[in-house]
């Protein structure tokens, strides 16, 4: 028998509008005015509440964090696209889509200032902790996903990385299990470039990440994660896709960490300044904000009014978490069973007997 072509597969990629804010009048979502100001001010808000992040790390005011500078795009468009009914498992660098879909700040603060109550979210928010764990929020994303589906709910399950979680064994388990279980899952893959000092092409061999996604039987499309509008109409195909039962998605978006891996590490060591300048170039926001401003719905003036206003928010949810006292030492206990084993209920109170001699 001759040989014969079994398989034949082709990944597509999208771009709507380009690093100077130009649109392709063929793709354009037409969001309404409201719709594309609230995708830029979602994308502002994450860029200074980030930055005070750093800030707060520098001055001492908490342990350590994990910049998404450059990656604003890939998370406001997906937060536009997600609904209230659906589900996130985020990584350690969703800080700005959590806070999208209703994370207090304050929270997020103090999860990095190593509170355990800064993972404990308002119970309308469908949101679990952030993994620091590189890649184990995959799996939780396919369960959730299998259990929306088993129920019959009309939800979908969003769950994120970067490109270096695509290199472990826990991504490829929970998209061969979603696959074959059609679950209601999105893999949203931040690709920025590099797994803290390791750069994407020694981390795998494929040309892009979205297409593993004909591995597992599965759509899957790279889309330019700088560009708000093509992360949006690629993240509300794939959720209403979930949503109604046609199973799960992967969706890669190349875009760019600005900033340090997190403040333990010093990126200038092993990316060149010319590399860095050159992806500043497409910064997100400055393309929004070309589009916008083109369009004739934004400009310097509203701008301003604009940061002010989200600065001042900022500033208040700061002060919310550094009133917060301290955590009880019971908390060590109190949230890893639904009914505590009768040996850590021992220590429970061994524990607290000795502090309260002190």
């Amino acid at each position: 028998m001759p040989r014969r072509t079994i398989y034949h597969a082709v990944t597509e990629r999208l771009e709507i509008l380009d690093e100077h804010g130009n649109i392709d009048p063929e793709l354009d979502p037409h969001l309404t005015a409201e719709q594309l100001l609230a995708l830029y001010r979602t994308m502002v808000r994450m860029r200074l509440f980030d930055q005070k992040g750093l800030n707060l790390q520098r001055q001492g005011r908490m342990g350590t964090w994990g910049s998404l500078q450059g990656q604003e795009a890939s998370q406001a468009g997906m937060a536009l696209a997600m609904e209230p009914q659906d589900w996130l498992t985020p990584s350690f660098r969703e800080h700005g889509l959590m806070e999208a879909i209703g994370v207090p700040m304050r929270q997020i603060y103090a999860f990095w200032r190593g509170d355990g109550r800064g993972a404990i979210y308002p119970p309308h928010v469908n949101c679990l902790p952030q993994a620091v764990p590189v890649g184990t929020q995959f799996l939780h994303a396919t369960g959730i996903g299998l259990a929306l589906k088993k129920r019959g709910e009309r939800a979908a399950v969003v769950g994120c990385g970067g490109d270096g979680a695509t290199s472990e064994g826990d991504f490829h388990e929970a998209m061969n299990f979603a696959g074959v279980f059609q679950t209601n899952t999105v893999f949203f893959i931040q690709n920025n470039q590099w797994a803290i000092s390791l750069p994407f092409n020694r981390q795998t061999a494929s040309e892009t990440i979205a297409q593993k996604a004909h591995a597992y039987g599965i759509p899957g499309i790279q889309v330019d994660g700088n560009d708000a509008l093509a992360v949006y109409v690629a993240s509300r195909e794939a959720l209403e896709r979930a949503r109604s039962g046609g199973g799960p998605t992967l969706i890669e978006c190349l875009t760019y960490r600005l900033r340090d891996h997190t403040t333990a590490d010093d990126h200038t060591r092993y990316r060149s300044a010319d590399e860095v300048a050159e992806w500043q170039k497409r910064d997100p926001i400055d393309r929004m904000f070309a589009f916008l401003a083109g369009s004739g719905v934004w400009n310097d003036e509203r701008e301003a009014a604009l940061r002010t206003a989200i600065n001042q928010e900022v500033e208040a949810e700061v002060e919310k978490f550094e009133q917060m006292s301290p955590p009880p030492p019971s908390d060590i206990f109190d949230y890893f069973y639904e009914v505590m084993p009768w040996n850590l209920k021992e220590q429970r109170e061994q524990l607290l007997t000795e502090v309260a001699r002190c």
